[in-house]
């Protein structure tokens, strides 16, 4: 899979197929989307590619935003190869961008830089300057730039169209259960372990910390969870996230014991996979009282 970070393809992927959207998370609705059109693009003897933003539009036009994301943009571009997609661009989303008009984006972008032939888009999908572009001026410049619109039906599943916005509403109630069935996988938590302040190796239970940034905040509490580090490193845990009240703590961490571990991880990435929650994040009057807490949450996870 070839990466973009502007417009500028190689004559390969010109005239091209092309969905446009944020795509985070991949959920099963968008793994429809690019199901269809994989193959619309292979009918017509197309390369099938992806236009994508970062950062997400809504978190640059909102800089109260800070955690929002399902997947970060590694993942995105993982799964995308997972895929079998042929292309990617990601376009910086920054103020010049925003300013270009619904027009200019279709008569510039899509026609003289991409010479697209077919595009897919969600039906509730907006673009350009003040969100003034929609699927209407898309099919409206059909003819002149000789392009087909194509669009996929949302995806109803268990009684909910399936949606990023339903998800994120899932994993801040802590309903991870759900959340995987709409991803079609579990979700998961990607960073670098840090070092903390060693409470869990003093206590009998060493953690590896993460630190959440971008990702959406999922409910505090703790969880039952798969770790991979690589191939040959995948192991089962408990993940407790929040902020440590026992301890007087208001930091955001993300803390996970992984069983049987008997080395520490410090500057690994390494990916969480939340499986399944346990109960919510609460404070203990005392260090015995948590560490009995936690042989229960081990048993149970296990």
């Amino acid at each position: 899979m070839k990466i973009y970070k502007n417009f500028n393809v190689s004559k390969k992927f010109e005239s091209s197929a092309i969905a446009i959207g944020n795509f985070d998370g991949f959920h099963l609705g968008h793994q429809k989307v690019i199901k269809s059109g994989k193959y619309l693009a292979r009918k017509h003897r197309l390369k099938f590619g992806l236009l994508v933003f970062h950062p997400l539009p809504v978190m640059f036009f909102n800089k109260k935003i800070k955690n929002f994301r399902i997947d970060s943009l590694k993942q995105k571009i993982e799964t995308s190869k997972k895929l079998g997609i042929d292309f990617i661009i990601i376009k910086k989303f920054d103020k010049k961008f925003s300013k270009t008009s619904a027009e200019s984006f279709i008569e510039q972008v899509l026609h003289k830089k991409l010479k697209a032939k077919l595009i897919f888009i969600s039906q509730n999908f907006k673009f350009g300057k003040n969100r003034a572009g929609n699927i209407n001026l898309l099919k409206k410049k059909e003819i002149i730039y000789k392009y087909k619109t194509k669009t996929v039906k949302p995806l109803t599943k268990y009684k909910y169209i399936i949606s990023s916005t339903l998800i994120r509403k899932n994993i801040i109630m802590g309903r991870i259960n759900s959340v995987n069935k709409m991803l079609g996988r579990s979700w998961t938590i990607e960073g670098i372990v840090r070092k903390g302040e060693k409470r869990g190796r003093k206590i009998g239970f060493p953690t590896c910390n993460l630190e959440l940034k971008d990702y959406i905040i999922p409910k505090a509490g703790v969880y039952a969870s798969k770790i991979i580090l690589n191939k040959n490193f995948k192991r089962k845990g408990i993940v407790n996230i929040g902020y440590k009240p026992t301890f007087g703590k208001n930091r955001l961490l993300l803390e996970a014991h992984i069983f049987g571990l008997k080395k520490n991880l410090y500057g690994k990435s390494i990916k969480i996979m939340l499986t399944k929650f346990i109960r919510k994040e609460k404070k203990f009057k005392n260090i015995l009282q948590l560490k009995k807490q936690i042989k229960k949450d081990i048993k149970q996870a296990k």
